[in-house]
């Protein structure tokens, strides 16, 4: 693959910095440098022999995609950046590791498995609603478990003008005021669980990812990152 030209935004997308829409966006607001020029338009191809500069930052030649697992910990945010000053992922990962990007994020609260990639575009790809990967979590909340409010967000409902798909809701068991839940879902939109069970009047207080399609947090401890082989990509990724 060496030298074959491709879109400039697909390139910044496998060398890991963002998907290839935002990379797009970057070239629009004149974030990104081509051989030392700033560029005006998406629509050129490069080469590895090209000289790529993002936000002053050069792009080494692209890698091979890798997909790393990370049990994410609770009271930290999934971005490279935080105006409150809150850690980030990024800041707590392993000196060894490559740029990456998430595929998906986890709130500030929510702890669990979080895929990482160095290919933007995989990310994108499996991101999209289209991919339907179905996503696990164990939750515990508090309050009363009222069945027909469990039963309608089994079905799909809407929450403030937003469409929620049907979720898979299962209750384990109950100890005092708090209930321990097993919900998986498809979507993933912003703190979706948190605003279903909202509607159910339980009130999370411990979410927690146990897979993202076929990948699973298993033994993974918080702060631990684990690499998936590259034939174990192939097979489940393509």
């Amino acid at each position: 693959m060496e030298n074959k030209a491709e879109r400039i935004a697909k390139f910044i997308a496998r060398a890991g910095v963002c998907s290839r829409r935002e990379a797009e966006r970057m070239i629009e607001q004149g974030r990104v440098k081509l051989d030392g020029e700033v560029l005006k338009s998406p629509a050129v191809t490069v080469t590895d022999q090209n000289k790529i500069e993002v936000d002053g930052e050069f792009i080494g030649a692209r890698e091979k995609t890798r997909l790393w697992l990370f049990h994410k910990p609770k009271g930290v945010i999934t971005s490279h950046a935080d105006k409150e000053g809150r850690k980030t992922v990024f800041e707590i990962l392993p000196d060894d590791m490559p740029r990456v990007i998430s595929i998906g994020r986890l709130d500030y609260n929510t702890e669990g498995l979080l895929l990482l990639t160095n290919d933007g575009d995989l990310s994108r790809k499996l991101e999209l609603p289209s991919t339907a990967w179905i996503r696990r979590y164990r939750v515990r909340a508090y309050g009363h478990i009222d069945n027909n409010k469990i039963e309608i967000l089994r079905s799909g409902v809407t929450i403030e003008g937003i469409k929620y798909a049907p979720a898979k809701i299962e209750v384990e068991k109950t100890q005092g005021g708090n209930s321990w839940l097993s919900i998986s879902i498809t979507e993933g939109k912003n703190r979706e669980i948190r605003k279903m069970l909202e509607f159910a009047d339980l009130e999370v207080n411990r979410l927690i990812r146990t897979s993202y399609g076929p990948f699973q947090l298993g033994n993974l401890k918080p702060y631990q990152v684990k690499e998936v082989v590259g034939k174990v990509i192939r097979e489940q990724v393509g």
